[in-house]
């Protein structure tokens, strides 16, 4: 019998290049385009909000209620390469956000292990805008996939009570404290702009503050650590945080200060659980700028302003960019002395 050779098909390249552009694709659909998993923390975001606490950070006012109006608005963006299904992808992510915190808070009358203890409870209401885009280059085939996706959302957050217990001493002034994150916020899989965090999470913090009435110095110090929950709808558990910040003021007036505020976090432990499937990515950024604070009457009524501006970098698994702070105090009654 003759020998019987199998011929190779001409097709077979052709066939072998539209598997790999298939098998690109889902991988760009399906891994690529909840493109949040690629940063550090579930979302790219803490609970704690960085640079919220600077200027007086370690300063509780006498007791009495009061109103806190925190403004905040942040821009970044990153770039990142992954490798999955064996196809190299290459993406980005842009955001813009902005919050209003709505904030009363109670410091009671009496002494509480020497200081004064108080009640504050956060209500977030937040806008946010995030496209992500990602791509796999296919040599072979002299073509690149492409999948984009964006988000924009104006809801309701998680509210997050507080606690803190503040001490003075000449011109010293410190407090400790926590915050708990309730998950009932607008929270959506998948959705690129939640401004909930569909998680529990726990943050302990201390702070002090230096104040020097007679030259007008100040300098303030906070830090603390958030302990997370892991996410019952994704599996992701986001790993601890650290977060450090900063305040160098000097007062030429009871009414103006101008000064330098900064920020540092860093992820202590790794995100982890099944819905981790990148990896357990820790993160880090670092942040300086510029702090003015501003304080009048309207009427009877004493307000204090502050302003801050952060420019972020040494980033790591983060997005990198721009915030900026308007926070507005005002007492609703304090007790005459």
């Amino acid at each position: 019998m003759g020998e019987i050779r199998r011929s190779k098909s001409p097709c077979r390249k052709t066939w072998r290049s539209r598997l790999a552009a298939t098998l690109a694709l889902a991988a760009l659909l399906g891994l690529a385009v909840p493109s949040e998993d690629a940063q550090a923390a579930e979302g790219a975001t803490g609970i704690y909000l960085l640079g919220s606490k600077t200027t007086m950070a370690g300063y509780l006012p006498p007791p009495g209620t009061y109103f806190l109006d925190y403004n905040y608005y942040y821009s970044g963006s990153t770039n990142f390469t992954l490798n999955a299904a064996g196809f190299e992808l290459e993406g980005g992510v842009d955001a813009d956000a902005y919050y209003n915190l709505l904030t009363p808070m109670w410091v009671a009358p009496g002494e509480v292990l020497g200081g004064n203890i108080a009640f504050l409870m956060l209500t977030p209401i937040g806008w946010k805008d995030t496209e992500a885009g990602v791509a796999v280059p296919l040599e072979q085939l002299n073509l690149t996939l492409r999948a984009d996706k964006q988000d924009e959302e104006t809801r309701f957050g998680d509210p997050v009570p507080g606690v803190n217990i503040g001490w003075h001493e000449g011109n010293w002034h410190w407090t400790v404290g926590g915050l708990v994150n309730v998950p009932i916020g607008y929270w959506k899989r998948g959705n690129l702009a939640n401004i909930g965090f569909n998680r529990w999470a726990f943050d302990v913090n201390g702070a002090f503050t230096w104040l020097n009435p007679e030259i007008g110095l100040e300098i303030s110090s906070a830090a603390g650590f958030t302990f997370n929950v892991e996410n019952p709808d994704t599996d992701y558990k986001t790993g601890t945080e650290f977060h450090y910040e900063f305040a160098v003021v000097q007062n030429f007036s009871k009414a103006f200060g101008i000064g330098l505020n900064g920020y540092f976090y860093d992820q202590v432990t790794g995100d982890s659980g099944q819905g981790a499937r990148l990896g357990p990515f820790e993160g880090r950024v670092a942040a300086l700028g510029p702090v003015a604070n501003f304080n009048f009457n309207l009427g009877e009524l004493p307000v204090s302003t502050s302003l801050k501006y952060f420019h972020e970098f040494d980033v790591k698994n983060r997005l990198e960019g721009d915030a900026g702070f308007l926070t507005v105090t005002l007492p609703l009654s304090v007790p005459k002395p």
